[in-house]
């Protein structure tokens, strides 16, 4: 690690230079730079981003992703109040169910082309809209995703620059494009995301987070008001955790709309007003995570362990049926975590249920009340499989602090085929939920799994 610090000035000169020095020798960093350049040139892309959106007239659009392209497209789904857009990240059959396609278009957006998620559910789009013309693919140049959609003749297919890593995407196709289609003024998006950025003073907000992790503090409590912006935490904390979580280290982000207090914490509060200068405040947080990286000395770049975790995924799936996967319940939880939860801990709730607006609060609820109920610990929660691709990195290769519950259906919520495929979407969420256990019992990870019907709103 440098030692002295650089002082912010001389780390963003270096970092806005790409100097790849700034990471571990043998980092990826050489090829996930793009993201620097990326809001200069969607904003290039604005006027021919606008004039294609406006022909798509479907009633609804239908963006099927994980991770970071769909997380980013969220939180311009909730800034913007748009109502078309419905971003399906989720393998939950009800959730998948409900989602009507009557008078859609479909965005497939998939960097690699090859991840499970987005082409199970493509599949299951596909089924229902056979019609190539309501259908765009957004991926890596001469992946398998363009060829599916050459195949399947989509009216649309935008290549992304390859240098760009799917949680530092949203000011690049991955992010600009549902945000055309939802009519975001997308030019005055990404100028305010090049001129509006004090890089300075991004760069010393990441030097302080690594420093304070290196010195305990590592929960970085990120405060954003409630209401329409409240969803960039859940932006900000996929950022972070799947850059930093490496090596036993990382930074451990909290997301909340209220201030948390505790030895552990390091708090950032985040106001934004105009939802165009999300776009500042995308780049902001980008440039603060990559310096993060160098702080603690880890590649901000790679997710060895998000790999891992498709991988088991894989593995469960290859042995069907699927194996016994002991649960406890309800009852059981808050004696297991007073057994298990100490000084520098933090509980991470997982849950494999339906996603809904409603179920969001219902799980932050719960956060809030296993928070309370044991001492103000720092308590996450998310979506699975959506933190898989994201916060998973930091379970598993961050500091062993990390305290897991699983919250999964006793029985699936629904019976939905994905077609071509030998497995339904209860059996491929059900598979996910077992290997991350496997994945997290193998790190020496302490994790419990407990059935429930639904997410409870009490008895915790």
């Amino acid at each position: 690690m440098p030692s002295p610090l650089d002082p912010p000035a001389v780390l963003a000169e270096r970092l806005l230079a790409r100097d790849v020095t700034l990471w571990p020798q043998g980092s990826e960093a050489a090829d996930r730079l793009g993201w620097l350049d990326s809001p200069r040139e969607m904003r290039e892309q604005a006027d021919e981003l606008r004039r294609w959106a406006a022909t798509v007239t479907a009633k609804t659009v239908v963006l099927c992703g994980m991770g970071g392209s769909s997380l980013g497209p969220e939180v311009l789904r909730s800034a913007f109040h748009d109502r078309r857009l419905v971003v399906l990240d989720t393998t939950d059959p009800r959730t998948v169910d409900s989602v009507d396609l009557s008078d859609a278009f479909i965005l497939v957006s998939s960097k690699s082309g090859t991840t499970l998620e987005p082409n199970a559910l493509f599949a299951h789009c596909w089924s229902q809209v056979p019609d190539g013309s309501r259908y765009a693919a957004i991926t890596d140049p001469g992946t398998h995703m363009v060829e599916v959609a050459k195949q399947h003749g989509f009216s649309r297919i935008f290549e992304n620059r390859p240098d760009i890593g799917g949680r530092y995407s949203v000011l690049s196709y991955f992010g600009m494009v549902p945000a055309a289609l939802m009519g975001v003024d997308v030019g005055e998006l990404c100028r305010r995301a090049v001129e509006n950025v004090n890089v300075e003073e991004a760069v010393g907000l990441g030097a302080a987070m690594g420093t304070a992790a290196l010195e305990g503090r590592d929960k970085v409590t990120i405060v954003v008001p409630s209401g329409p912006m409240a969803a960039f935490g859940l932006w900000v904390e996929q950022l972070i955790a799947e850059s930093t979580g490496k090596q036993g280290r990382g930074c451990v982000p909290v997301p909340t709309t209220e201030a948390e207090e505790g030895p552990d914490r390091f708090d950032v509060a985040v106001h934004i007003g105009d939802p165009l200068d999300l776009g500042a405040e995308f780049m902001r947080w980008e440039l603060a995570t990559a310096i993060i990286g160098h702080v603690l000395d880890i590649d901000a770049f790679d997710q060895p362990n998000v790999t891992e975790s498709k991988e088991n995924t894989n593995k469960v799936l290859s042995k069907l049926p699927l194996p016994e996967d002991p649960t406890r319940s309800l009852d059981e939880l808050q004696p297991w975590l007073a057994m298990n939860v100490s000084g520098g801990d933090y509980v991470s709730l997982q849950a494999y249920l339906p996603y809904s607006a409603e179920n969001e609060r219902s799980l932050e609820r719960v956060r809030q009340n296993v928070r309370d109920a044991n001492g103000g610990v720092a308590v996450t929660a998310g979506f699975g499989p959506r933190f898989l691709h994201s916060t998973g990195q930091l379970h598993k290769g961050g500091p062993n602090s990390v305290v897991a519950v699983q919250l999964v259906r006793r029985e699936p919520s629904a019976q939905v085929s994905i077609p071509g495929y030998p497995y339904d979407f209860g059996t491929l969420i059900a598979a996910q939920a077992i290997g991350d256990h496997e994945s997290l019992e193998a790190h020496g990870r302490r994790v419990l799994r407990i059935a429930v019907d639904d997410l409870p709103d009490s008895g915790w």
